[in-house]
């Protein structure tokens, strides 16, 4: 089974508010940079991707905000396939602090299309995605 490390960065001062934390729209950044940094991981460049002709629009992001981060503080941020079926593809985010505390969690859904936004059944025409993606569906990366 593939080793996936967190994604692990700290906050930057631009991504703070008044009060000192993450302003609330930046964790559905690191969403992203957390899905980017996994399929790179995963052997899955987002680059090589597109170059295959595919885009992965987000349908769906939902966010619960558990606990601030602050300026400079480290956090990781890990991902879970939750649901795949070839096209559609949904996945978990959770994102704790180095003490262990939750501090945000949330979901993403995304459509694999291609250049002009029709989906792709990518079991049939990239199975070497499809295989990559089954094979870390609903796997938790602390077990792996």
């Amino acid at each position: 089974m593939r080793k996936i490390a967190p994604y692990e960065r700290k906050v930057y001062y631009y991504e703070t508010d008044k009060m000192g934390v993450m302003h609330h729209s930046n964790y559905i950044r690191i969403f992203e940079e957390t899905r980017v940094d996994y399929l790179a991981q995963a052997g899955l460049p987002f680059d090589v991707i597109e170059e295959m002709g595919l885009y992965m629009p987000v349908l769906d992001v939902s966010c619960q905000y558990k606990h601030p981060l602050t300026f400079n503080e480290t956090f990781f941020a890990e991902l879970r396939i939750e649901k795949f079926n070839g096209t559609t593809l949904y996945l978990a985010y959770t994102i704790t602090n180095k003490n262990g505390d939750i501090c945000a969690v949330g979901t993403s859904k995304h459509c694999f299309t291609d250049k002009s936004m029709k989906p792709v059944r990518i079991k049939k025409s990239h199975p070497e995605i499809f295989a990559v993606l089954s094979s870390d569906l609903g796997n938790d990366e602390k077990d792996q």
